[in-house]
């Protein structure tokens, strides 16, 4: 077929499928997923401050700002702040220290992270993290996708003291995160 054919062939088809309701407008989440985001700025020490069970949290970009894509959270945390073994099934997660010391292990690889280093986790591959060294930590962590928050947030407004983990270990479990023993 040439070149002028095909383009008359196009043409008729194109205008054959716009004259059908349904061809109108498909909405699909691919859409949903592709509004346009607005722009925000977060100063140093703006964002919503959550302690889970001892890891000091401030929440920077969450599911909201970001259409479900990321979410970016800072933590600082003295020496022997720590996360026991776990596995994510939904989430990838990357850690980027900025300042101070983190032990972290992914898989069977353990490191000591410092400032301007940082670690990838994957979804599905377990990991733990530790603050180590005489001084806080602080470190980015970057949850793709987002949603992570929600769980953070729960475990923030467990009551004080000694954690509860089986209560821990429930609401972890809701989010697919499971803890290794």
């Amino acid at each position: 077929m040439n070149r002028s054919a095909f383009l008359k062939r196009s043409a008729l088809s194109a205008a054959a499928l716009a004259t059908l309701p349904g061809f109108a407008h498909v909405h699909s989440k691919e859409e949903e997923n592709n509004k346009t985001l607005e722009p925000k700025i977060v100063r140093k020490g703006e964002g919503k401050q959550v302690n889970v069970i001892g890891d000091q949290q401030t929440f920077k970009l969450t599911s909201e700002d970001t259409n479900g894509l990321f979410t970016l959270i800072e933590e600082v945390n003295p020496p022997g702040t720590m996360i026991p073994p776990h596995v994510h099934t939904n989430e990838d997660e990357i850690f980027k220290v900025l300042e101070g010391e983190l032990e972290v292990t992914v898989g069977d690889q353990t490191t000591i992270l410092k400032a301007g280093d940082l670690a990838f986790a994957p979804k599905n591959i377990p990991h733990t993290w530790k603050v180590v060294g005489d001084k806080d930590c602080k470190t980015i962590l970057s949850v793709f996708p987002a949603g992570l928050e929600l769980m953070f947030e729960e475990l923030g407004n467990l009551p004080p003291g000694p954690p509860d983990f089986s209560k821990i270990t429930e609401i972890c479990g809701r989010y697919g995160i499971t803890f290794l023993t």
